[in-house]
């Protein structure tokens, strides 16, 4: 599991809440990281230039947790991003398998037989 950080014990370079993070909680995870991608013009798209641009930017999580873009790429394993969707798949790929990313999965919600 990954540390919790309270975002306002952390030196960020911007408020984690604020129009360049989570646009006051309303985007988490990925959809803090994908919009600081223009898709037209920025693939292919290199992993380390990606942290090197962002690395210290915070990403919410969830309600409470507040991680570096970093943090996230250290789970990364593709150097490279032909598009946007190779984008998509590694990031929640990653973010998933180092629990960055909570989804208890439509059965929690409708039954077993979602």
């Amino acid at each position: 599991m990954p540390p919790s950080f309270v975002s306002s014990i952390m030196d960020w370079p911007h408020d984690p809440d604020g129009e360049q993070g989570s646009e006051g909680m309303r985007k988490y995870g990925h959809a803090v990281l994908a919009k600081k991608i223009d898709e037209g013009a920025d693939f292919p798209l290199s992993a380390a230039e990606y942290v090197e641009a962002y690395g210290d930017h915070p990403v919410r999580i969830d309600h409470e947790t507040v991680v570096s873009v970093e943090e996230i790429f250290d789970g990364v394993e593709r150097e490279e991003f032909a598009d946007f969707v190779e984008f998509h798949r590694e990031l929640g790929r990653a973010m998933r398998e180092n629990g960055y990313w909570f989804y208890e999965g439509a059965e929690t919600f409708a039954g077993e037989s979602a």
